[in-house]
């Protein structure tokens, strides 16, 4: 295991970086496309300084998504393809994950996308402040008992600088199945400075517009959990 930065801010790392052995396709993937997938220069062994990515470089001066922890890739790669003028961060420590999402980037021919393989708070260090138009949370880890909710995403130490990176008036999107993750998504959330959109029950209920269902969504079905979308705006 690589040693930390010096320099880096101890930051407790939870859940898993890697699952079962990934096949022979899923290393090819990783070494013949990561790289060039990349955002830039985020890890603290090649970006000490904490120097700001040039966004407007990397993507050809087009709006900036940014999606957290995107599991196997589905969304991300929807949103891709739909949005040809848009370009897409994804962000997910999981290297199954990043595996199945370079395999369907492959498949599916898009190129306006960027992989970070990481933990996101060493992304948020490094995105220009006001940079990212907006933002997903998908099926995000639940951590279920009381006392691991410090190590969900709807926290100050990831909200805050999520808050920092993204536009005046960017849309942040959050979907669980979860019904604590709900209770604490809409205490957080607008008290990092997010108002919330809904206006009736279904804005809630229902899925957005351009919604694809992903494997988390459909386990969530199957095991008869309701799904909840909300929708907040940054201030």
């Amino acid at each position: 295991m690589t040693e930390p930065h010096p320099n880096r801010p101890h930051r407790n790392f939870y859940g898993r970086r890697k699952g079962h052995d990934l096949r022979d396709s899923q290393e090819r993937y990783l070494e013949e496309d990561l790289a060039r997938l990349s955002p830039g220069a985020v890890d603290w062994d090649v970006n000490p300084e904490r120097k700001a990515l040039d966004l407007g470089q990397r993507f050809g001066g087009k709006d900036v998504w940014l999606e957290v922890g995107f599991g196997g890739g589905e969304h991300l790669v929807h949103q891709a393809a739909s949005n040809p003028d848009v370009a897409i961060i994804g962000c997910e420590p999981y290297i199954n994950g990043v595996a199945m999402l370079l395999g369907k980037i492959r498949e599916a021919g898009v190129e306006n996308l960027a992989v970070y393989p990481g933990d996101a708070r060493d992304l948020f260090d490094v995105l220009p402040e006001a940079s990212i138009a907006k933002a997903f949370l998908l099926y995000p880890d639940p951590w279920p008992k009381t006392r691991h909710h410090r190590r969900r995403f709807v926290t100050p130490e990831h909200l805050a600088p999520l808050h920092r990176v993204l536009k005046d008036g960017a849309e942040f999107r959050v979907a669980t199945d979860i019904k604590d993750y709900v209770r604490q998504t809409m205490e957080e959330v607008p008290k990092a400075g997010f108002e919330w959109l809904a206006q009736k029950a279904g804005d809630w209920r229902e899925p957005w517009g351009d919604w694809i269902s992903t494997r988390y969504e459909q386990k969530a079905f199957r095991e008869g959990r309701v799904p909840h979308y909300m929708t907040f705006r940054k201030g």
